[in-house]
C-alpha cells in the first residue's frame, strides 16, 4: 500500500515522502496515528500542490533577501562610543547597538542575532559587517564607529 508522509519519521522516511508499505502496518499504524495517508490521486494531487506552494514561497523569500542585500550594500551606519584618554575606546560594539542604530538611521530592522562580527570592534574607524540575511544570501553593511 502507498502512503504519504505527514510527519518526519525516523524509520520510515520525511514528510511528503511516498513510501510503500504493507496494508497492516499502515492500517493498523501509519493512519491511527496520524503519521500519514493513503496515497490517492487527490491526496497526490494536494501534495504536489503543498510542494509547489513551498517552493515558490521559499524563492520569494530568497528574492526579498537578495534586495534587502543589495539595500544594504550602499548604507553606512555611524555607532558612537566613549573614548577616554589618548583617544581610546571605552569597551567594544555589539550587534545591540549596531541593529539599533540602523533601525535609527537607515529605518531597517535587523535581528541582532544574524549580525556577524568579524571581530569585536574596540577601535575608532570604518567596518565590513556580513549579516545573514538568509541561509543563501549574506548581506555587507559598513558601520562607522566613532567618538560620542
Amino acid at each position: 500500500m502507498k502512503v504519504i508522509l505527514l510527519q518526519d519519521e525516523k524509520k520510515l522516511g520525511k514528510k511528503g515522502d511516498i513510501i510503500e508499505v504493507s496494508e497492516g502496518y499502515a492500517r493498523n499504524y501509519i493512519l491511527p496515528k496520524k503519521i500519514g495517508a493513503e496515497a490517492t490521486p487527490k491526496n497526490l494531487n494536494d501534495l504536489k500542490l503543498q510542494k509547489a506552494n513551498a517552493s515558490r514561497v521559499a524563492q520569494e523569500q530568497i528574492d526579498a533577501a537578495k534586495a534587502l542585500a543589495a539595500e544594504l550594500e550602499n548604507k553606512q551606519v555611524i555607532v558612537k562610543i566613549k573614548a577616554g584618554e589618548g583617544g581610546k575606546a571605552f569597551g567594544s560594539v555589539s550587534s545591540k547597538e549596531i541593529s539599533a542604530a540602523c533601525r535609527e538611521q537607515c529605518g531597517i530592522e535587523l535581528d541582532k542575532k544574524k549580525i556577524q562580527l568579524p571581530e569585536n570592534l574596540k577601535n575608532f574607524g570604518s567596518y565590513e559587517v556580513s549579516i545573514k540575511l538568509h541561509p543563501q544570501v549574506t548581506g555587507k553593511l559598513t558601520v562607522k564607529v566613532t567618538e560620542a
